[in-house]
Order: structure tokens, then C-alpha cells, then sequence
């Protein structure tokens, strides 16, 4: 257990002394005062970024007079292959779009000259806010196939509105911090950064990528703005570029190290890796001595890394430069750096893009938002392969005499079971009923949940699942429903 829930202490312990980049001469909450109370607020996008048949929808409901209470929950019908569970994130944004929900004048216009729409339905979108309740696992929990992660109660119209954005935020932060929670797993004690923007399907993908990523336990990102908004650390090294754009690479490197004396990691590999690291040994006591200056880290972003990393090490410890550190990146992802770790290579951190920032090897979830109560009548969907459990549910998570989870048991909400009730009230009327918590502690949540994962889910194969019992209370709803 010890070694367990220090896996994900990396933010904390690991920042000071790696070689990506320094702590912030400002932290991060004098750049965004707001992370104080919480996180800063994405930019709310237009309220017409939904899919149309939420829209027609909506007509239908207004001309039939259906605005009762609805109740729709947000699963996972069934995890990706090699995937043993999912780490839920993006509740936070969620939340924040819920709250701010609105039409503008611009778009109300546009929504009434498309001639799609009948006034009565432009009238109301004019005033429309979201007035309903919300609850949800928290971020940072670890769950699995069937659970919800988030149930909206609200009126019908509202509650259908929101489908389109609540799964697009949902769905990409669940799935890059599933991701990302297996690297984590898989390079114990390592520091591990998200490089993931440039191939980012997107801007704000490759953003809430970064703040999924540091959920889920990686030290922090290449991407700047995830630092002002979210205050996930800023970290960096420098291009081939910068080597490129120079005559001469010591040059290069001593030139680099001025600029950025606290920070100095050097790209190594531009030209030749082996020759690269002799020039870091000859240059860095020359810099320490008439500039004060300390070399951090060396980064090798091709070739054979295992290999390169030890003589790389060799060469630096024989010059007495014990405390560089390696830090390896360049098309890795959980396995690779998996059999980097298991074969002792000298890497110290990892930094990781494309694989992370698009979960390359599964990077849709089969997930659906659906209704499952209305006007107080329980609704079950029976389409073949994609049945749903019917009603309001809750998920109780039971631990085993190890602390470890034992197994979960789906059923309605209200019928009690033994083990921790995980879906928590978090909106009533349209209005958070706490402040938007610090990432740092959604951070903390995800590492303890990790910390409890069972040996077999820790690996990157997975089998048995952990077990997910239907509640036969829940059974005999989805029965009487069926038969009619």
C-alpha cells in the first residue's frame, strides 16, 4: 500500500528537483486569482454548439406541453479494450457551462431569420437558463461499464438541450485521464508531462487534455494556458530548432542556458546523441563555474532510448554531473515506457504527446447520455445491444479487507446497499452548491482512487474485471418495465 499511494506524489514531491522546468517565479494563483475558490472558467462557447435535434426536439416538446421533470445519466456502456476502468473527469466544466447557459441577442436573431423555428420556441430559448439539479461521481473516481457519472434532473427541454455539450466535455476528459492514469501506473515515481497540444484534435481538446492529464496524476504540460487557467504546472525544454538556428550546438546549448539559467534542459539528440552529451559535459562545469549556471536535465527524443539513455548517463556521471537528469520523449505511450521501466533505463521523466493527447489506442468511449425517468415514471431503452438500466441509480463501492475495491453494486438510488455511496448531489436549481473545487484536489482524489485499484487493474492487460453487481431492485424495475 505504501508504494501505491506514493505512485501519483508527483506534482508535490518531483516539481523542485526535475529538470523540465523550474516552479514558477509567481504561482500560479497570482496569474489566475480565481484558483483560489476553484479553477478559471473556459471560454463559454455559443449556446448553438449543440447537435439540430436537440433543437427540433425541443419544438416537439413545446408544441406538446412536455416540460416535466426528466432524468437523464451520462455511462459508459461498455471500456475500450485493455482498459480494466475509467478515471471520470470534466465535471467541473460541466458544472460551469451549466451555470452560464444562455442565448445571446446574436443568436436568437439568427435562430429566428433560419425560419426553422416557430416564434414560441425562439421566445422561450431567449430566456432559457438551466434551473435543474445535478448530481455525479467526483472527478478523480474510478469507475466502470453501466455507472453513471453524472445524473441532470431538470425540466425535459432543458435536460435534452444540454445532451451535445455535456457528453463532448465529459467524453474527451474521461478519456485522455483513463489514458493518462495508465502511463502513471505503468512509470511508478517517474515525472511524466503532457506534450500533447500540437497534435491535439483541437485547442480546447488539447487544453482539457493537459488539465485531465494532471488529474490524473502527471506533473504538468507543455501548454501554457492550462497554467493560467487551471494552474497545472507550465513545463518546457527547447526545440531542434534552436540547435538548428546555431553554427555550432555548444553554442547552442551555452546560448540556451543564459536565456533560461533556472530552466536549462538541453535537446541533445539534434546532430548525435552520444556526441551531444559529451558537449553537455564538457560545457556545464564551464557554466557553473564563471556563470553560475546548472545544466537541470538533458532530453533524447529519438533513437534506441534505453540504450542511449545509459551511455548518456555514463558520460554525465563521469563528469561529475550526478543531479542532470534524462528525460526521454518521441513517440511513447504506456507500453514503451512500460519496457523502458522494466528494463532499468536511466530515465528520470517522460514526456508525452500524441499518444496522451488523442489516447491513441482508444480514443472514443462507447458512452451515451439517456432518459431514464419522466414525470416521475421510470424509461428504459430495449434496443438490441443497447438496453439501459431504467431510473434514478446509485453506485456503492465496496473495498476489500486490503483496502482495495472489492466490487460495485448498480442500483436505484435510495435502495441502501453496503460500501460507499459514490454519486453525490453537486447542483440544485441551476446553482453549484459549493465553489468549484481546486484541481489539486480533484488530483488527490484520483490518486487515492489508483492507490485502491486491485493488483490485476494496474497492469496494461487487464483481466477478470472488477466485478459490477446489478441490485435486484434494479432488475425487477428494468422487468416490470419490459414486460409492459
Amino acid at each position: 500500500m505504501r508504494a501505491s499511494a506514493n505512485l501519483l506524489r508527483l506534482g508535490e514531491a518531483e516539481q523542485g528537483k526535475h529538470p523540465l522546468t523550474a516552479p514558477p517565479a509567481h504561482p500560479p494563483s497570482r496569474a489566475a486569482p480565481s484558483l483560489a475558490a476553484g479553477e478559471a472558467a473556459l471560454a463559454q462557447p455559443s449556446a448553438l454548439l449543440t447537435d439540430l435535434y436537440q433543437l427540433t426536439m425541443l419544438e416537439g416538446y413545446l408544441e406538446q406541453g412536455m416540460d416535466g421533470p426528466a432524468v437523464f445519466e451520462f455511462f459508459v456502456r461498455t471500456l475500450p479494450k485493455r482498459r480494466g476502468f475509467l478515471l471520470a473527469a470534466g465535471l467541473e466544466q460541466v458544472l460551469d457551462y451549466l451555470e452560464r447557459l444562455r442565448f445571446t441577442g446574436d443568436e436568437i436573431d439568427w435562430l429566428a431569420a433560419s425560419g426553422r423555428f416557430s416564434p414560441d420556441l425562439v421566445a422561450r430559448l431567449a430566456g432559457l437558463r438551466f434551473t435543474g439539479d445535478v448530481d455525479a461521481v467526483p472527478e478523480g473516481t474510478v469507475v466502470f461499464a453501466d455507472e453513471p457519472l453524472i445524473r441532470v434532473t431538470a425540466p425535459l427541454p432543458e435536460a435534452q438541450l444540454v445532451e451535445t455539450r455535456l457528453i463532448n466535455l465529459l467524453h474527451l476528459q474521461t478519456t485522455i485521464a483513463s489514458k493518462a492514469a495508465r502511463m502513471v501506473l505503468a512509470a511508478p515515481g517517474k515525472q511524466l508531462v503532457d506534450f500533447g497540444l500540437r497534435r491535439a484534435h483541437g485547442a480546447e481538446a488539447g487544453l482539457l487534455a493537459a488539465r485531465a492529464a494532471y488529474l490524473a496524476g502527471f506533473a504538468g504540460s507543455a501548454t501554457v494556458e492550462a497554467e493560467r487557467l487551471f494552474g497545472v504546472p507550465a513545463y518546457g525544454t527547447m526545440a531542434h530548432s534552436f540547435i538548428q538556428a546555431h553554427d555550432d550546438e555548444s553554442e547552442a546549448f551555452a546560448n540556451f542556458a543564459r536565456a533560461q539559467p533556472n530552466d536549462a534542459v538541453l535537446l541533445i539528440d539534434t546532430y548525435d546523441t552520444l556526441a551531444g552529451a559529451r558537449k553537455v559535459a564538457e560545457l556545464a562545469p564551464r557554466l557553473a563555474r564563471e556563470e553560475g549556471i546548472a545544466i537541470k536535465g538533458v532530453r533524447i527524443d529519438s533513437g534506441n532510448l534505453a540504450g542511449l539513455a545509459r551511455k548518456v548517463r555514463r558520460i554525465l556521471d563521469d563528469a561529475g554531473l550526478a543531479d542532470v537528469r534524462i528525460i526521454a520523449s518521441g513517440g511513447l505511450d504506456e507500453r514503451r515506457i512500460a519496457r523502458l521501466v522494466a528494463a532499468g533505463a536511466p530515465i528520470d521523466g517522460y514526456g508525452i504527446g500524441t499518444d496522451l493527447a488523442t489516447s491513441s489506442d482508444a480514443p472514443a468511449l462507447d458512452c451515451a447520455y439517456k432518459l431514464q425517468e419522466y414525470a416521475g415514471a421510470a424509461r428504459r431503452k430495449r434496443s438490441t445491444g443497447k438496453a439501459t438500466w431504467p431510473g434514478r441509480k446509485q453506485i456503492y463501492r465496496q473495498l476489500g479487507a486490503d483496502g482495495r475495491i472489492a466490487g460495485d453494486v448498480l442500483t436505484l438510488d435510495g435502495d441502501v446497499h453496503d460500501g460507499t455511496a459514490l454519486i453525490r448531489p453537486v447542483m440544485r436549481a441551476g446553482r453549484r452548491l459549493a465553489a468549484a473545487p481546486a484541481l489539486a484536489e480533484a488530483r488527490a482524489h484520483a490518486r487515492d482512487e489508483l492507490a485502491r485499484l486491485p493488483a490485476h487493474l494496474r497492469e496494461l492487460e487487464v483481466s477478470p474485471p472488477v466485478p459490477v453487481t446489478v441490485a435486484p431492485a434494479l432488475r425487477a424495475l428494468a422487468a416490470r418495465l419490459d414486460a409492459g
